[in-house]
Formats: structure tokens, C-alpha cells, sequence
């Protein structure tokens, strides 16, 4: 496994734009819910929680950070977020933060639609093959 993996909805245009953003800014291995059926990532598939579809994941050697946490870690880790590093550090010791984080999520992806309308690329899954992205 790479140092840490993002796992995200390869099926949703919204979802891919933003897994792509990261796959350009960062050393993020990129896998889409629909690799995950693949012997490959059986290793992967054991340390995500059963309902791994409800939302995206970031996976390391020492954790796991599902849904809001996944993107605050992957946007750490990209070369545009890495300097708010310390921020962010301070900022979850603040007993709200990680509510109000989760929060923003799910009104993302409960509007992944709307969203999708204004950033958003052709999922994996509905390229044809060889089909670059865009």
C-alpha cells in the first residue's frame, strides 16, 4: 500500500474532480470505490468500515480518516494545504471544529449534483476506455 490512499466515489463527476485535484498536488494514491472489488485492494477494502460508500476515505499505515476528516487530510497533504498544517492542527483541539467539519461535508455531499454543475469531471467509471481525462 502507498503511504496513504484516498478512496473516494468514481461514480460521481463532483467526487472525481476532487480526487483528481489531489492526484495533482499530492503523492495521494487515488482509488475509486469500484477498484476496491479487485484482489489488489483486498488489504485496503479490510480497513474500511462497512459502509464505505456513504462517504470518502483517506488511508495510512496508522489511521483511517473517513468523510470530512478524508478531504481536511488530503487537502493537508496536497502542495496548496500543507502550510495550514498547524491551523488545522490547532483548530481540532477545539471541541466544535470536527462537528462543524463533518457538517460541511455532508451538505457537499448531499448536493453533489448542484456542486457537480459547477466543478466536475467524467467518473472512471463512465469513460470509455483508453478515454483521457478532461
Amino acid at each position: 500500500m502507498a503511504d496513504a490512499i484516498l478512496v473516494y466515489d468514481d461514480d460521481c463527476g463532483f467526487c472525481t474532480w476532487w480526487a483528481e485535484f489531489f492526484d495533482d498536488r499530492s503523492d495521494l494514491e487515488i482509488v475509486g470505490f469500484s477498484e476496491l472489488e479487485s484482489d489488489r485492494w483486498a488489504p485496503l477494502r479490510e480497513r474500511l468500515p462497512e459502509d464505505y460508500e456513504t462517504c470518502s476515505h483517506l488511508v495510512t499505515d496508522e489511521a483511517r480518516y473517513s468523510c470530512g476528516a478524508s478531504i481536511e487530510e488530503a487537502w493537508l497533504r496536497s502542495d496548496l494545504g500543507s502550510v495550514a498544517r498547524p491551523a488545522v492542527d490547532a483548530l481540532r483541539d477545539v471541541g466544535f471544529y470536527g462537528t462543524a467539519r463533518e457538517w460541511g461535508y455532508r451538505r457537499f455531499a448531499r448536493n453533489r449534483s448542484f456542486w457537480g454543475k459547477l466543478v466536475s469531471e467524467t467518473p472512471p467509471v463512465r469513460r470509455r476506455e483508453g478515454e483521457p481525462r478532461t
